[in-house]
C-alpha cells in the first residue's frame, strides 16, 4: 500500500514481507525513491542492502566426542535427535550419504517444527527425507540486481556451490560416511550432532562464479529472510557460515542494522546463533560478527598432519606437507623448474614460477618429471598452506630453509650456458607418501586466516566493549560433504568430498556441539548454552602449553606467536565439559538492550525504531553485560563490573581468584560462595589502570568449584590516563 502510494506501477519491485523478526520489507529501488520512502510517515529508517559472502573425519575424535559425549546421550544414533539445526547457505546436495536415510532408524516428526519443503522444479523430487524436514530458497534481492545467473544457480535449495552442503554435513552429518576421493579412501566422516536428524536448509543465493579466483557473496534482504522464515519454522539452532564484507557503512554501530536486529529478534525467540567471525586474519580488528547475542567462532588447525617428504639425488631429505601418493615405485625422476620449461622466454614476465599459468610451460619437458613450483606471497595467502588432495604425486615445502636446500641442489647439478639457457636436467629426485595423517600435540592452534579481534562498534572501528571472537573450534584440512557440481572449490568439481579450511567450516562444529548441549539441557537459553561452551574451554594445547596463532614472519612463511583473547576469545572448545559447565552467565533480550543503550554513539529512538521498545539505562555500562567475558577498551582509574551466576548442578562451593597482566591490577568479590541447585550469586570484579602501554592487557577469573567444576572467563582491558 506505501509502495503504490509513493510510486508509480513499475519504478519499484517489493523483494519481501518481513513478518516474524522485524517490522519492514525489502524493496528494489533507486536511490532518488530511498530518500522518498524514508521521509514518508511511519517510517523509520531504510538500509541500504549490503553483500555478504561465505565466511569431517577426524574432528570427532580430536574433540572427544566418540567416547565422552554422545554416550551421554544414547550413542552416536541417537546424538542430536529431534534438534533441529537451520543453516543459511548455499542450499544442500540432499542425495549426498551423509544426509541419507536408508541406514538409518526411521526418522519421526520433530517436535514443534513446522516448516515447509520444496520440490526440485527440474527432477520434481522433494528435497526432505526425515534428516531434511525443511529446504527453501531464498533469491529475490539477487534477482532484482540482476546477479542471479540461470545458467550456474538453482532457483532452488539445490547446492551448486558445494559451501552449504558442506557445512550442514560438518553439523549434522551421518557417521560413518566413507570419504572417498580420487580413488583412495581417507576415513570415515561424521557430523558433531548425527542424529540432529531434523535439520533445515535455507537455501541463500550466494553468487558464484565458475574460476578459481572467485569472488562469492550473497545479499542481506535474502539472509535476512531466510532467518525470518527459519525462526517462524522452528528451528533451535541457525548457522550463519555467512557474513559481511565489511562493518556496514550505512549504520552508526555494528550492533543494530537490519541483519544484528534479526538476529537479536531470533535469540529472543529461544534460537541459539552462531556465525563465522569471518576470514581476514590475522591481521587486527577484522572480526565480522560483532553483536553480544550471536556466538562468533574463530577457527583452529587441529591435531591432524598430511606430511610427505621429497628425496634428492644427494640423499637429503626435505619434510613437508602434501596429500598425494608416492612417486611410482623406488625410482628417482628428474627435477625442472618452472621457470626454465617455458614455451617463450618472453612469457617470464607473467611469473610462471608459481605454476598457476600451466598453459605457458613445456608439457614435454614437464610429462614425467617432478616440476618445481615457487610460492608467490598470493599463492601462499590463496592456499593457506593447505595440501590438495590429487592423484598425482606432489608436496608442498613451508620450511624456507629446506626450500633454499632445494634450490641450491636444483642449481648445483643443473648445467647451464652462458646465456643462463639449461643444457641438461641432472637434479633427480623421488616424493614419498602423503595419504597417512600424522597425529602431534602441538594442537590446536589458530588458523592464520582466522579473523582477530578486537571487536568494533562503529565503522569508524572505534574498539567495543565486548570480546570477539567468542570461541575457537576446528576450522582447517575439515573433510565434508560435497555437491559434485558444486563450483565453489575448482578442485573437487564432481567429488563427493571436499577438504576446505575457513571459519565457515568452525562454525558448524559448534552448531553441532550446541546441538548436544540443547539435546541434554532442552530448556537452557542461547545465552546458556553460549556460555557453557564459553566457560569450560581450555587455553592450553594437547602438551598443556598455551594456546599458540599461526602468524605472517617477515618472510613468506608462517610462525607461531603467543595466542590471546582476541585470537581465540575464551579457548578451544571442549564439548565433554560443556555438557556439564557447573555454572552458567545468563542473558536476556532486555540484558541486550541494556547493553545497545549503554554504548555510546548509539541513538536511543534508533533502537527504538529496530526493537520497538524503549531503552533502559540499569546496565550503567556495556562491560556489566552478563557475558562470559569482561571487555573493557577504554579504563581510566579504577572500573567494577559485576556478573551473575547461576548453579546448574548440585550444590557446590566456589572460589574466585584472578590474574591479570602487571599493566592493570584485578580484584574480586566475594573471595567464594556457595550455591544451592537453580540458585544465582553476584559477583564483582575492579579493575585499575597501573601503567599506560598503549596495548590491551588480558588476564581471566577462574571460579573453582569443591566437586570439580572450573569456570573461567577471559578479561580484556587498556589503561588509559585520566
Amino acid at each position: 500500500m506505501l509502495l503504490a502510494m509513493l510510486f508509480d506501477e513499475g519504478t519499484y519491485k517489493k523483494l519481501y514481507s518481513y513478518r516474524h523478526l522485524i517490522n519492514g520489507f525489502a524493496v528494489h529501488i533507486s536511490p532518488e525513491q530511498a530518500e522518498i520512502l524514508g521521509r514518508a510517515p511511519g517510517v523509520k529508517s531504510v538500509e541500504r542492502d549490503w553483500k555478504v559472502r561465505k565466511l569431517t573425519t577426524h574432528t570427532p575424535q580430536f574433540l572427544g566426542l566418540p567416547t565422552g559425549v554422545w554416550p551421554t546421550g544414547g550413542g552416536f544414533d541417537r546424538a542430536g535427535e529431534d534438534i533441529v539445526i537451520g543453516f543459511v547457505d548455499s542450499g544442500i546436495y540432499p542425495h549426498h550419504p551423509s544426509f541419507a536415510t536408508h541406514n538409518t532408524d526411521p526418522y519421526g516428526p520433530v517436535p514443534k517444527y513446522r516448516g515447509k519443503c520444496e520440490v526440485d522444479p527440474d527432477t520434481k523430487r522433494d528435497f526432505c527425507n526425515g534428516k531434511i524436514v525443511g529446504a527453501q530458497h531464498f533469491a529475490e534481492a539477487a534477482k532484482a540486481a540482476g546477479a542471479f545467473n540461470p545458467d550456474i544457480d538453482f532457483d532452488s535449495p539445490l547446492d551448486g556451490d558445494g559451501h552449504g552442503s558442506h557445512t550442514a554435513a560438518i553439523a549434522a552429518g551421518n557417521n560413518g560416511v566413507p570419504v572417498r576421493l580420487c580413488g583412495f579412501e581417507f576415513g570415515k566422516a561424521s557430523g558433531m550432532a548425527p542424529r540432529a536428524s531434523s535439520y533445515v536448509c535455507l537455501h541463500v543465493e550466494l553468487l558464484f562464479t565458475k574460476r578459481c579466483t572467485e569472488y562469492f557473496g550473497g545479499f542481506v534482504a535474502d539472509v535476512v529472510a531466510a532467518i525470518d522464515q527459519a525462526v517462524h519454522d522452528g528451528v533451535d539452532i541457525l548457522n550463519l557460515s555467512v557474513g559481511p564484507n565489511s562493518p556496514p557503512a550505512t549504520t552508526k554501530t555494528t550492533f543494530l542494522n537490519p541483519f544484528d536486529a534479526t538476529l537479536l529478534s531470533a535469540v529472543k525467540a529461544g534460537v541459539f546463533v552462531v556465525q563465522a567471525a569471518g576470514n581476514g586474519g590475522p591481521f587486527s580488528k577484522t572480526v565480522l560478527s560483532y553483536s553480544p547475542w550471536i556466538a562468533s567462532v574463530a577457527a583452529a588447525v587441529d591435531d591432524r598432519r598430511y606430511k610427505n617428504h621429497l628425496t634428492l639425488g644427494n640423499g637429503n631429505i626435505l619434510a613437508g606437507i602434501g596429500l598425494s601418493p608416492a612417486t611410482h615405485g623406488n625410482k628417482t625422476f628428474t627435477l625442472v623448474a618452472a621457470n626454465d620449461v617455458l614455451l617463450d622466454s618472453s612469457v617470464a614476465k607473467y611469473s610462471p614460477s608459481d605454476c598457476q599459468r600451466p598453459e605457458v610451460l613445456n608439457k614435454n619437458l614437464v610429462e614425467g618429471n617432478i616440476l618445481l613450483c615457487g610460492y608467490s606471497f598470493n599463492f601462499v595467502v590463496g592456499t593457506k598452506f593447505d595440501p590438495v588432495p590429487v592423484s598425482t604425486p606432489g608436496i608442498l615445502i613451508t620450511d624456507v630453509s629446506k626450500s633454499m636446500e632445494l634450490i641450491d641442489y636444483y642449481n648445483v647439478s643443473t648445467p647451464r650456458d652462458w646465456t643462463g639457457r639449461v643444457k641438461s636436467f641432472k637434479a633427480v629426485g623421488s616424493i614419498g607418501e602423503g595419504l597417512k595423517p600424522i597425529l602431534h600435540k602441538s594442537a590446536p592452534q589458530v588458523a592464520l586466516f582466522s579473523a582477530r579481534g578486537p571487536n568494533i562498534k562503529d565503522y569508524s572501528f572505534r574498539d567495543a566493549d565486548l570480546l570477539k571472537p567468542d570461541i575457537l573450534a576446528p576450522g582447517s584440512l575439515i573433510w565434508a560433504a560435497w555437491a559434485p557440481n558444486g563450483t565453489d572449490e575448482p578442485n573437487y568439481v564432481g567429488e563427493g568430498f571436499a577438504m576446505i579450511s575457513g571459519t565457515s567450516m568452525a562454525t558448524p562444529h559448534i552448531a553441532g556441539i550446541a546441538a548436544l548441549v540443547k539435546q541434554k539441557n532442552r530448556h537452557w537459553s542461547p545465552a546458556a548454552i553460549k556460555s557453557a561452551l564459553m566457560t569450560t574451554s581450555t587455553t592450553l594445547d594437547r602438551a598443556e602449553r598455551p594456546l599458540q596463532a599461526q602468524q605472517y614472519s617477515g618472510s613468506e612463511t608462517m610462525s607461531l606467536v603467543p595466542a590471546t583473547p582476541f585470537d581465540y576469545g575464551s579457548g578451544h572448545v571442549n564439548p565433554r565439559a560443556a555438557l556439564d559447565p557447573g555454572l552458567i552467565f545468563d542473558a536476556g533480550y532486555e540484558d541486550y538492550l541494556g547493553f545497545l543503550c549503554t554504548t555510546p554513539g548509539i541513538d536511543a529512538l534508533e533502537i527504538r525504531n529496530y526493537t520497538h521498545t524503549p531503552c533502559n539505562y540499569t546496565l550503567g555500562h556495556p562491560s556489566n553485560l552478563n557475558t562470559p567475558s569482561i571487555t573493557i577498551s577504554h579504563l581510566v582509574g579504577t572500573q567494577t563490573v559485576t556478573r551473575t551466576v547461576t548453579n546448574v548442578a548440585e550444590e557446590e562451593t566456589y572460589t574466585i581468584t584472578a590474574r591479570m597482566a602487571p599493566a592493570v591490577a584485578i580484584e574480586t568479590s566475594p573471595p567464594a560462595m556457595t550455591l544451592k541447585p537453580g540458585m544465582s550469586r553476584k559477583f564483582s570484579v575492579t579493575l585499575t589502570a597501573r601503567s599506560v602501554t598503549g596495548t590491551y592487557s588480558f588476564g581471566e577469573v577462574l571460579l573453582k568449584g569443591s566437586r570439580g567444576h572450573k569456570v573461567r572467563i577471559p578479561v580484556v582491558a587498556m589503561g588509559y590516563y585520566k
